[in-house]
């Protein structure tokens, strides 16, 4: 695609140009994931869920929690600001309905990326036929033991002061699997996660091993749709970000060489208005976002609101807005006008342009990149209590 572009640039076909770039951008924001959820009653799965997508038991389009079995049907969970990312939440292995010789069939193995198999307690022999099933076809599984914190907490209490926490993680997760390998399966992995503090155990373990081993045009979807349990998925968003500035760079030097005035400042702008809106909202800075993670983190919305230096994480950003601050980043007027003059000079008035406009638009979204993650940064520091104001 990369050399399509570039082809269709040295050609002189901006319009070509602008619509391979168009296809290439919408083509990786529409990238789908499937993850399949699915246990054995009252294990904690829909809880999951929930926190998975970054919401809680209760919000509007969470996933029913309740001490009986809840999840009779397939259901598909959108994340809240990932459409194309779908949590689907798969009714008890082992049920009446759903038996385990035939669970594969009657919920439809082939539209999952992968399964997350979800207990409470012990990994059952209906996981283990599951495991095996999913395994026959190519795909990927991974165990996951919830409510861990409940268990450290009732073995706390049962031995007070003789309580060893990494002791009792450790033995947890060597009796999980040992009994996983007591059922014929071989060298599985288990992840000790607590639906209400994804940030600690071995949630982030999971994440990163999901990240290794889906495949690399999946790993951008999952990223967006992970929750920020930690500064780092922050700087992985960026990153990502910061692969794509070339791109609407080269859409900004396409429309550069049409010669009608204020044409390209204007798309420019266009331009920057959506993509500005994409870093807002994917970096968690929007109102739905910030409402979301106060009411998660018992942290008012005002004070994750008052630690956001940068005015385009405002609750609507505007062109004006955005023209603001382009004025105010340094010799950035001065590129801008020397674009839209050089593009009038006979000849070599249009690479020019082109040059300039490119050049602009990509420092631009650079540096709003940078503060708008250095604004997450602070708001995820924030709520996790940190005094930020030092």
């Amino acid at each position: 695609m990369e050399e399509e572009i570039k082809e269709a640039l040295q050609n002189n076909e901006q319009n070509l140009a602008v619509e391979k770039i168009n296809a290439f951008l919408e083509e990786l924001n529409n990238i789908s994931l499937n993850i399949a959820v699915t246990r054995e009653c009252g294990s904690g799965k829909s809880t999951f869920v929930n926190a998975f997508r970054g919401i809680k038991n209760g919000d509007e389009g969470a996933a029913p929690t309740g001490c009986v079995e809840t999840t009779t049907e397939v259901t598909a969970y959108h994340y809240p600001n990932y459409p194309n990312v779908i949590l689907w939440d798969l009714p008890g292995v082992g049920t009446p309905r759903f038996r385990a010789d035939k669970y594969l069939d009657n919920v439809g193995l082939d539209k999952f990326d992968f399964f997350i198999i979800i207990s409470a307690t012990r990994f059952t022999e209906n996981n283990v036929k599951l495991a095996r099933e999913i395994q026959k076809m190519k795909k990927k599984f991974y165990f996951v033991r919830c409510k861990i914190d409940s268990d450290l907490y009732n073995e706390e209490q049962d031995f007070k002061t003789k309580f060893d926490r990494e002791k009792t993680l450790m033995e947890i997760r060597q009796n999980c699997i040992q009994n996983l390998k007591a059922e014929g399966l071989t060298s599985p992995e288990v992840f000790l996660v607590s639906s209400f503090k994804l940030g600690k155990f071995d949630f982030p373990l999971l994440q990163k091993t999901l990240e290794r081993q889906i495949p690399r045009h999946k790993r951008d979807a999952l990223l967006f749709a992970m929750p920020t349990i930690n500064s780092e998925i922050i700087t992985k968003k960026k990153e990502v970000f910061q692969s794509s500035i070339k791109y609407h760079a080269l859409v900004s030097a396409a429309i550069a060489a049409v010669p009608v005035p204020d044409l390209s400042f204007a798309v420019d702008l266009t331009l920057l208005l959506r993509v500005l809106k994409e870093y807002i909202l994917e970096l968690g800075l929007d109102k739905s976002s910030l409402e979301r993670l106060a009411a998660s983190s018992d942290v008012p919305y005002d004070d994750l609101r008052s630690v956001i230096k940068s005015p385009l994480a405002a609750e609507k950003i505007t062109c004006e807005l955005i023209l603001k601050a382009l004025t105010a980043l340094a010799g950035t007027a001065v590129l801008m006008a020397a674009e839209e003059g050089s593009r009038f000079i006979p000849i070599f008035g249009i690479p020019v342009a082109m040059g300039l406009s490119f050049t602009t638009t990509y420092r631009a979204l650079n540096h709003f990149l940078d503060v708008l993650a250095e604004d997450a940064q602070r708001v995820f520091i924030k709520a996790l209590g940190v005094d930020t104001s030092v």
